[in-house]
């Protein structure tokens, strides 16, 4: 993992980029949506099938190497459909995304989120 939450020093901390490896179980999602998106971000599938959600459309990660791309200011959140493997980059990389689960464990799906098209996904996967 590289990103703002490394120390600093660490050479692996970086305001500018943040990449994370992500292995979640069949069935496990992000325990709230995410709003008010500062960042781009790119996801890539390493293995599995792993689902996004945004406002209005889903995303299927099926193949391994489909990816999606979405930008700043697009809700989102995720599924695991099966067990997967996901690499994510983003930028920049900023503090303030991470879910405390003991917090807030409610999943809530911002208004509007079944109704309002995003302007910048793709229509699914591309796989190039």
């Amino acid at each position: 993992m590289l990103g703002h939450f490394k120390p600093p020093g660490d050479p692996r901390h970086s305001e500018d980029v943040e990449i994370k490896w992500g292995v979640h179980r069949k069935g496990e999602e992000r325990e709230r949506w995410v709003t008010g998106e500062r960042r781009t971000a790119l996801q890539v599938l390493i293995s599995g099938r792993f689902r996004l959600e945004f406002p209005g459309r889903s995303v299927v990660l099926a193949e391994q190497g489909d990816y999606v791309v979405w930008g700043r200011g697009v809700d989102h959140s995720w599924y695991a459909e099966e067990d997967s493997v996901v690499l994510t980059v983003r930028w920049p990389s900023v503090a303030g995304y991470r879910v405390d689960v003991e917090a807030d464990a409610t999943p809530s799906v911002p208004a509007g989120a079944r109704s309002v098209p995003p302007t910048d996904v793709p229509d699914g996967p591309v796989n190039d």
